[in-house]
């Protein structure tokens, strides 16, 4: 009897964390939700577990983690794309999108200036990081 080699039971853990990068943040896989996500930041994490919760209230319908990417069209030099962290499809079926920064360093002043000139259409939300404790502002 020969067993089907994609049979095989996976148990996905929290990855061990990675060296911290210059911002000090902790990359690592999460279960949220029902979902497993790569995060980049503890920050990050926290914020998802808010939507999360926001979810499981009725506060809102639905979020994601990264799903579309932005193209800057005609830029050749510097930042031609960007990735929202999440998505948030609000109960009446409207989108908007998050950014959560810790520090606003100048790339990313870059692209939320031309998020702003290329999809003004897109609503776009910066959520920072107050102190090293996490706290949302």
């Amino acid at each position: 009897m020969t067993s089907d080699p994609f049979d095989i039971p996976i148990e996905i853990k929290q990855a061990k964390r990675k060296k911290k990068s210059k911002y000090n943040n902790v990359a690592a896989w999460y279960e949220i939700g029902g979902k497993t996500i790569y995060l980049r930041s503890l920050f990050e994490r926290d914020y998802a577990r808010r939507l999360e919760a926001s979810k499981q209230e009725g506060k809102i319908k639905e979020w994601e983690y990264e799903p579309h990417t932005f193209w800057f069209e005609g830029i050749r030099r510097g930042v031609c794309s960007y990735k929202p962290d999440f998505r948030i499809t609000e109960l009446d079926g409207s989108q908007s999108y998050v950014e959560t920064k810790g520090y606003l360093d100048p790339k990313s002043k870059t692209k939320l200036k031309r998020m702003a000139k290329y999809f003004p259409e897109v609503k776009l939300i910066l959520v920072r990081q107050t102190s090293r404790k996490r706290k949302l502002q």
